[in-house]
């Protein structure tokens, strides 16, 4: 890990169990993550399953600067997924935790393990609303109205958590 640090943009996500408590407790667990430091985090976004299935998702964006290299963070995401329990029975079944890599810099790849810019990053208000309070300037006033039509809610509650826990 003696790169320089990258900027990196990871989208969390969880609709089973205590949603909140686990989006709550991967923001320490990706803050914490080796030669990664936490720069900015979203609040939590309340939202309808999106080409999903299962009780609403709870959702953020975090910024982190990174040493960990692309495939080094997607493994260290995944571990965390696995340590909360997340099984892939089927595609986009619910879980107890879904973490995603955004961005990595300005980093373009496509892998069958990782694609960079995540494929689908534009089409979700998930991603969109969290991304534009932490990184406005990778937001453009199109792309929300993009996705206007879907189902998310700002949780009111987060800005305490995110000014007091992190």
């Amino acid at each position: 890990m003696s790169a320089p640090p990258v900027m990196a943009c990871v989208a969390l996500g969880a609709n089973l169990g205590d949603a909140v408590a686990t989006v709550q407790q991967a923001l320490r667990d990706v803050a914490g993550l080796p030669g990664t430091q936490l720069v900015k985090a979203s609040s939590l976004y309340r939202t309808a399953p999106f080409e999903a299935q299962g009780p609403d998702f709870i959702n953020a964006v975090v910024l982190l600067q990174t040493q960990l290299s692309p495939l080094e963070l997607l493994h260290a995401l995944q571990d965390l997924e696995l340590q909360s329990g997340r099984e892939r029975p089927y595609v986009n079944a619910p879980r107890t935790l879904d973490l995603d890599v955004v961005f990595y810099g300005d980093v373009v790849l496509k892998t069958p393990e990782l694609t960079l810019p995540h494929p689908r990053w534009q089409a979700r208000a998930f991603v969109l609303l969290p991304l534009a309070e932490v990184w406005p300037e990778r937001v453009s006033a199109a792309q929300l109205l993009a996705v206007q039509e879907q189902a998310i809610e700002r949780l009111p509650y987060s800005d305490s958590f995110r000014a007091s826990s992190i």
